[in-house]
């Protein structure tokens, strides 16, 4: 008998059937991957597993007894946790505050035993194998305690079903290895672990078995084992994906320079050239921490710095500040497109046209609605947003389709420069396969792309150079048959002199652990 099963449950919401006949069984001590595209109906589930929706029909089991779940607090209590995409802890307050809030064990008088609840914290640390102090504040934990933070939480609860949604996105290779060696604990403990990932890497490591969901519905479920990440891929879209990656072509002419960049970061003695062909894609590659991120912040002013020269098509300009930026021509497509990108509760409309409506006037300082429309439509045919309308608030849409408003705005907005930093992060196979083919488009068009990925095989399969950052600089400039993820791997983790970073020794770092 499964730990868990949901049977043939279904959802809809107002002009959408979320799902239809969905079926899951999770043994104790499994780790079960659900699989399927943004918008496949993985979150809406497991958001009725743990009390936040309610389903139209169907059945949650637990030890094969029927439960109906009117809340999440309900969810929780009869062993159901889940650890949130976007953590749902309190900054300001301590981890053993966090841990028990709203729960707090309390003496006959009514206060806080706050000692117990620093020791049962210390113990579910020692289950789990981590060392961090119940009481530091959870805003000076890096990304990677607080999701174990929110794993703790789960489990004191005393979950038996432990639903772990993009658990990974956030952290670093090594933290990564991190959560799975207490995932594997945990399922030694006999704990059942719904595991959602857009890493298939990750599903071949880590899980037992695989479930799909297409379009709302169930697809299949499979053994690991028995199972490669084509054929995961072709379940999930419903067609055979060969090659997510657009062929590659010749590159364009790197003497047809479009930004010159000479930069010297705060507190640094080395200056880094960065030059972007028109047409390119460059792709800024290394660790999480060796300076990618800074360094494109830098290029728009948003960054400080000891020292910035920049030319666009061979004029110095001074961009002190991302506005200064962006009526030159350069759109940053934030990491954090949530929280940076967009205004989530807005129209796919207001987001797109919100940085030019001058443009709509009909006469100032009115705006033209049906000019605004017509733009915004257009704009959203040429990079392919699959929304209802252009009043469709942004923040239902899936995470590509959120990506492409994102490039919508600033096509509107006439950007000849792009920086996507992360521009796959949280976004399916088949989303990503549109994200590179549109990227592509983009270029052929004149359009120049700076992208920032940690994900290797992107850099690998779309860059036309490469610059490797390490310890804050460029280590290395690739191109052509150069570009191979063991040599940006060699380039990226080697030991370097800090005054001549690109004179760097062959003797690889002692650690992946990085410095920003």
């Amino acid at each position: 008998m499964a730990l868990l099963a949901l049977e043939k449950v279904s959802k809809a919401f107002p002009g959408v059937r979320a799902l239809h006949d969905v079926s899951l069984k999770v043994e104790a001590g499994e780790i079960h991957a659900l699989l399927g595209e943004n918008g496949a109906g993985k979150s809406t589930l497991m958001k009725i597993l743990c009390g936040i929706h309610q389903p139209d029909s169907g059945e949650i089991l637990i030890d094969g007894k029927a439960q109906h779940f009117s809340s999440y607090r309900r969810a929780c209590a009869a062993g159901v946790g889940i650890v949130f995409q976007e953590f749902s802890l309190i900054p300001g307050l301590s981890v053993v505050d966090n841990i028990f809030l709203g729960r707090e064990p309390r003496n006959r008088f009514g206060l806080i035993r706050h000692g117990e609840m620093v020791a049962q914290a210390q113990t579910l640390f020692e289950r789990l194998g981590i060392d961090i102090d119940p009481l530091i504040r959870v805003h000076h934990l890096s990304v990677a305690d607080q999701q174990f933070v929110e794993i703790a939480k789960a489990l004191s609860l005393n979950a038996r079903v432990l639903v772990l949604d993009e658990p990974t996105a956030p952290l670093t290779p090594n933290e990564v290895e991190r959560l799975f060696a207490i995932m594997r604990q945990l399922r030694e403990q006999g704990v059942a672990m719904v595991f959602i990932s857009h890493h298939m890497e990750e599903i071949f490591e880590i899980c037992d078995r695989v479930t799909v969901l297409r379009d709302g519905e169930y697809v299949t479920t499979l053994n690991v084992i028995d199972t490669d990440a084509g054929a995961l891929v072709e379940q999930m879209v419903g067609r055979r994906v060969d090659n997510i990656f657009p062929e590659r072509q010749t590159p364009p002419p790197t003497d047809d320079v479009v930004l010159d960049a000479r930069i010297r970061m705060a507190g640094r003695k080395h200056t880094d050239h960065i030059r972007l062909a028109r047409g390119e894609i460059l792709g800024f590659a290394g660790l999480v921490g060796s300076g990618r991120s800074e360094m494109a912040l830098a290029m728009i002013g948003a960054h400080p710095v000891a020292e910035r020269h920049m030319r666009l098509e061979g004029d110095s300009v001074a961009l002190n500040s991302p506005a200064d930026a962006l009526k030159r021509g350069i759109g940053l497509l934030p990491e954090n497109r949530k929280q940076q990108g967009l205004i989530l509760p807005f129209t796919c409309a207001d987001n797109i046209s919100i940085n030019h409506l001058e443009r709509f006037q009909s006469p100032a300082p009115f705006i033209s609605r049906r000019r605004e429309q017509e733009a915004v439509e257009a704009l959203m045919d040429r990079v392919r947003v699959k929304a209802p309308g252009s009043d469709t608030v942004v923040g239902t849409l899936s995470g590509g389709n959120q990506q492409k408003v994102v490039i919508a705005r600033w096509l509107e907005r006439g950007c000849r420069v792009l920086i996507f930093d992360e521009p796959t992060r949280g976004i399916d196979v088949g989303a990503k396969s549109e994200i590179y083919a549109l990227m592509k488009t983009l270029t052929a068009q004149g359009i120049s792309i700076v992208m920032i990925s940690s994900e290797l095989p992107e850099i690998t399969g779309l860059c036309d150079r490469v610059l490797v950052f390490n310890h804050g600089h460029v280590v290395a400039e690739l191109a052509g048959d150069d570009i191979k993820a063991s040599t940006i791997m060699t380039h990226a983790t080697r030991q370097i002199s800090l005054d001549n970073p690109t004179g760097a020794s062959d003797k690889p770092a002692a650690t992946l652990e990085h410095a920003s």
